[in-house]
């Protein structure tokens, strides 16, 4: 018996076009070698989309992936995960699984999590993930006992991040206890952390993290530089993980420390690595350091960025990017309009070389805090945000948020 694991699709989640492209062609992908390779069945351990109520035309792309699976007869198990899971309960996931594309294995009856029986004997159950860790409080009130009786070869899909497994960089995020699980199941299919892991755990079984299906972010990009899944194969009842990345361009990590140059000479140095050959690669961009002259805007990236045209995509970070020229200032805690306003008030002679003065920041800050709506994509949310900015700037025709 063989099946696919999947996890962290994170399907909406970019907001360019050729990065979110990528991440539908590695869904494709997955689909092409479920059919390719004849498996039993294909898990979604959460986060198919990163957001519950995503683009229509993502929707559009996914269902006739996942009908493709249906009419080779190869079912589909899934449960929600962080990112598209509600807690109005409108999902598109609801509306996949009424198509008879999906099913959702995580069901109760009576407050008893339920099994699902695929045709292969196999039977699978599991819990949903929810922001910010609020799932830890459901398992607590899981009947383990009836779960870890039934006989059987049975997976648990899950969407949590289990501390005991988690690596070094994950060493300040939270996570739930492996104790939360019920024990005794054949295969954990688990979702959430963006990391692979594959291990068989005593009391347990085989514990299994895929990681992302495509990097979620810059500093995925960075760090994974792909995506992957689990092509999953039992044999006399013996598991066998094989992790299968999904590469569709080499991935070039770039990383210029600019401290101590004028904005002339960051420029430069910046201009000068476009000579190398980048050509079908995805580059990221990362410019950090301390500016000893200039302020950061003063660097021309667009004419940078003109320079890698014949990347597949680039992508720019200059978030440890700083200048002199602005000195960092200590202000005492406390409410935070008050923290605003010192600090506000400490560098009020620096903004007006923004053409900036105390009552348009205060606007500026207001303008900023407008909070993502529920079921709204991220790129929604930026482009809105984005162009209430503009107009607030006054920016029409010189920055086109489009």
């Amino acid at each position: 018996m063989k099946f696919i694991h999947i996890s962290d699709c994170h399907i909406g989640g970019w907001r360019e076009s050729k990065l979110s492209e990528l991440s539908l062609r590695g869904f494709r992908e997955v689909i092409k070698t479920a059919i390719s390779e004849r498996v039993g069945f294909v898990l979604i351990a959460g986060d198919l989309f990163d957001t519950a109520l995503p683009n229509i035309d993502l929707i559009k792309e996914v269902a006739f992936s996942l009908h493709e699976l249906k009419e080779e007869d190869i079912p589909v198990y899934l449960i929600p995960g962080s990112h598209d899971f509600s807690p109005s309960g409108k999902t598109m996931l609801d509306v996949l699984e009424r198509a008879g594309l999906v099913e959702n294995v995580m069901k109760f009856k009576d407050s008893q999590l339920q099994f699902t029986q695929d045709r292969t004997g196999v039977k699978l159950t599991g819990m949903l993930g929810k922001k910010g860790g609020l799932e830890l409080a459901d398992y607590k009130e899981l009947n383990k006992e009836a779960l870890e009786k039934e006989p059987g070869f049975k997976i648990f899909l899950f969407h949590t991040l289990l501390r005991e497994l988690k690596p070094k960089d994950y060493d300040m995020i939270e996570g739930g206890a492996l104790g939360l699980l019920p024990k005794g199941f054949n295969y954990y299919a688990g979702g959430h952390p963006h990391f692979v892991y594959g291990k068989e755990h005593e009391g347990y079984g085989m514990i299994a993290y895929p990681g992302p299906l495509f990097p979620n972010n810059f500093g995925e990009l960075e760090k994974l530089k792909h995506g992957g899944f689990y092509m999953v194969d039992v044999r006399n009842g013996i598991i066998h993980l094989q992790h299968r990345p999904i590469l569709f361009y080499d991935v070039e990590n770039l990383s210029i420390d600019v401290t101590g140059l004028s904005v002339t000479e960051a420029e430069k140095k910046l201009l000068d690595l476009t000579n190398e050959n980048f050509l079908n690669k995805i580059v990221t961009l990362r410019v950090f350091g301390e500016l000893a002259t200039g302020k950061p805007y003063d660097i021309d990236f667009n004419k940078i960025m003109e320079r890698f045209s014949g990347c597949y995509a680039i992508l720019k970070n200059s978030s440890k990017l700083s200048t002199k020229e602005f000195e960092d200032i200590k202000v005492e805690t406390g409410d935070v309009a008050e923290v605003e306003e010192r600090i506000i008030q400490a560098h009020q002679d620096a903004l007006k070389g923004f053409d900036m003065d105390v009552p348009k920041i205060k606007e500026l800050i207001t303008t900023l805090s407008l909070e993502k709506m529920e079921g709204e994509t991220n790129a929604d949310f930026e482009s809105r945000l984005e162009k209430d900015v503009i107009s607030f700037l006054t920016l029409e025709g010189v920055w086109n948020a489009d």
